[in-house]
């Protein structure tokens, strides 16, 4: 089964007959048989060579990277091998549909909003007080089929999170205050590591498109634009309380 691997030694990545051999700059040296990898992370000093980046292209491998405050700096996106023009074709057709934009774009906010009340209710059930704000948030998510723009969905799923956060405090049950959430920058060690994984499943997810016929440019919820993978963060929105927020 391949698995994820990440970097976070300073060194050297390079090919070494038909494997990969990571070298730290202190001369440790390990071998990794790259039929076991799916994707990279690189969060560290890195080097290689264009025949490093040739082999992994050819495995398909895409290659995502960190900088040194561990903020995602961008992906190598291996050359697509599994092109589909009819596909791209329909891709197209349900973003330029409202109707059917629509449709997507509610899908991913409704399995987003069932899961972060799935998670209210597991920690209410162990004790966590959340009731109120799971009374909240289950009104918001019954709203969503109603929406009609893109705009007025977006302002449904941030009420959700809005209550959602609000409970947060309660399920912690740390030092740290914790009332919404901040971005740019984070303003708490919860905040900045909900930006922290939030972005290693954006990156995994758009691993994971790559594996498919669909482009990851075109998407639903979010705007698409220039210089970034809008599918991988509709995808991501419905895998972010299960994965990242349980974490």
């Amino acid at each position: 089964m391949k698995q994820s691997l990440y970097i976070y030694n300073n060194g050297d990545l390079k090919r070494k007959d038909n494997t990969l051999q990571f070298t730290t700059y202190e001369g440790e040296k390990r071998d990794i048989p790259i039929e076991r990898i799916s994707d990279i992370y690189v969060m560290s000093e890195m080097t290689f060579n264009t025949a490093f980046i040739n082999y992994v292209s050819q495995y398909g491998i895409p290659i995502h990277f960190f900088n040194y405050y561990n903020f995602y700096s961008g992906s190598y996106y291996p050359r697509e091998n599994l092109l589909a023009g009819q596909l791209l074709v329909k891709q197209v057709s349900h973003y330029t549909d409202y109707k059917k934009r629509m449709i997507l774009a509610q899908k991913f906010i409704e399995a987003a909003a069932d899961n972060i009340y799935r998670n209210m209710r597991y920690y209410n059930g162990r004790g966590k007080n959340v009731e109120v704000y799971m009374q909240q948030v289950d009104m918001l998510r019954k709203t969503i089929p109603k929406t009609s723009t893109i705009e007025e969905l977006m302002g449904v799923e941030g009420n959700i999170r809005k209550q959602y956060y609000a409970a947060w405090n309660v399920i912690i049950n740390q030092e740290i205050h914790f009332e919404k959430r901040v971005m740019h920058p984070p303003d708490n060690m919860i905040n900045s590591l909900i930006s922290f994984v939030n972005t290693l499943i954006y990156t995994k997810v758009l691993s994971e498109i790559y594996r498919t016929q669909l482009n990851p440019t075109i998407s639903y919820l979010h705007e698409p634009g220039t210089r970034r993978f809008s599918l991988s963060l509709d995808i991501a929105e419905i895998f972010k309380p299960l994965i990242g927020d349980r974490l």
